[in-house]
C-alpha cells in the first residue's frame, strides 16, 4: 500500500463543497473529505484564496489523469505531489 495523496485545487469554496460530493459519486471517496482555504501569497483580499480538496489514495485507485479533468469541471486542477 501506499500512501498517495492527491491535492485538487478549486477557484472557490462553492466549487470546492460540489467537487467533495462528486468525488463520492463519481469516484466512490468514502472518506470524509476536508475543504481548506489556502490564501495566495501577498494577497489580503478574502476573495484571493485558492480551496483545496485532499484526497488519500492509499489503494492507488484512482487515475491521476481522470482527476485532472475531473478538477477542470469546476475550473480547478490537480496538484503535481
Amino acid at each position: 500500500m501506499s500512501d498517495v495523496r492527491h491535492v485538487l485545487v478549486l477557484p472557490d469554496r462553492e466549487a470546492a463543497e460540489e467537487v467533495v460530493e462528486a468525488l463520492a459519486e463519481r469516484f466512490g471517496v468514502v472518506e470524509e473529505l476536508r475543504v481548506v482555504r489556502d490564501a495566495l501569497a501577498g494577497e489580503d483580499d478574502a476573495e484571493d484564496a485558492q480551496w483545496l480538496v485532499g484526497v488519500r489514495d492509499a489503494d492507488g485507485r484512482l487515475d491521476a489523469r481522470e482527476l485532472d479533468t475531473f478538477a477542470g469541471e469546476w475550473e480547478g486542477w490537480r496538484e503535481e505531489p
